[in-house]
């Protein structure tokens, strides 16, 4: 196998892998007879194997094709294995992958920096093929159930997302996580190709993730937007050291609505009532809403006038008579 052949092969748009017969597996290496031996292996094993010759080459591939695993040499020249780790490891899509690196270096602080790049696991060169195979078969069932897991979560409309504290990273979203992050954090969650941890988010599971390894119970955060809540758990630590975290939407809104309708209130004074009903303050209704206490006042003062009473208790007692009405329907 020759080395031209195979950056032809990292740089050809190829058709989507069949997964359903045989997992994928990117080899990384600047040496023809290491991938040689390597593919010819892993060949005759029945995965499914793709090659790159250098760094950017392999971020490609691996963005292409997404591979199961993959395989890494740490010293390449231009990009070396440290780099492409770190690359593979921020973007969302491949962040999942597990890396195993190929290194005849086995000093301390190279070893050290393989982990801390984002690598499962380490080979010394020169390769035994069959030591390969077998620290390949650990790593990649970990990996499929993972990656089960997350099908199946964004199959059936769940909110997760799991978030990396020793970089600050969110590595990974389902879609409905993604849309509650957008409604309540625009602006802060960065973009689909780099999501962000919004500020307030990471700062809840950094405390969080330090209460549940003293052993105590870690509480939930509670965000609100109008009359909608959203709230956010902590789970657990899985086996890459990401906590998960499960979000759900709690919502009012058809209570709100309701009090628009019966009281001919506009969508901003409907919002203000329902949180007087709910014992808020003008300062923490501000604070809930984006406004000014004396905004809130001035929006309060026409609710007294649509609903014909003159204190804040009246107002309360009223609306608090129109949502039980709603329960018992």
């Amino acid at each position: 196998m020759h080395a031209s052949l195979n950056e032809a092969a990292a740089t050809m748009s190829h058709p989507p892998l069949d997964r359903s017969t045989s997992d994928v597996v990117l080899i990384v290496d600047d040496v023809p007879d290491n991938l040689s031996v390597l593919h010819d292996a892993l060949d005759e094993a029945g995965y499914a194997v793709l090659v790159a010759t250098n760094g950017e080459s392999a971020l490609q591939r691996a963005a292409q094709a997404l591979p199961d695993i993959v395989l890494l040499d740490a010293m390449m020249p231009g990009m070396d294995g440290f780099e492409v780790a770190r690359r593979l490891k921020a973007q969302p899509e491949t962040a999942h992958i597990p890396i195993v690196f190929m290194t005849g270096l086995t000093d301390t602080e190279h070893v050290v920096a393989a982990f801390q790049a984002g690598g499962v696991d380490y080979v010394t060169k020169p390769i035994r093929p069959r030591e390969v195979l077998a620290r390949m078969a650990v790593h990649m069932q970990g990996a499929r159930q993972a990656r089960q897991a997350r099908n199946a979560l964004d199959a059936f409309g769940h909110a997760m997302i799991a978030v990396r504290i020793s970089n600050s990273r969110l590595v990974w979203q389902t879609p409905l996580a993604r849309k509650l992050l957008h409604d309540y954090f625009e602006g802060e969650n960065g973009t689909t190709e780099s999501p962000k941890v919004p500020a307030q988010v990471l700062s809840w599971v950094i405390a969080q993730a330090a209460i549940a390894e003293d052993g105590r119970e870690p509480q939930p955060l509670a965000l609100v937007r109008g009359a909608s809540q959203l709230v956010l758990s902590l789970q657990e630590r899985t086996s890459d050291e990401d906590w998960l975290i499960v979000m759900r939407e709690v919502s009012d809104t058809a209570i709100v609505e309701a009090m628009m309708r019966s009281f001919k209130l506009t969508l901003r004074e409907a919002e203000v009532l329902y949180w007087v009903v709910k014992g808020k303050t003008n300062r923490d209704i501000g604070d809930i809403l984006g406004s000014s206490p004396a905004t809130v006042k001035k929006h309060l003062e026409h609710v007294y006038e649509k609903l014909g009473v003159e204190t804040r208790n009246a107002a309360a007692n009223l609306a608090m008579g129109r949502v039980r009405q709603l329960e018992r329907r």
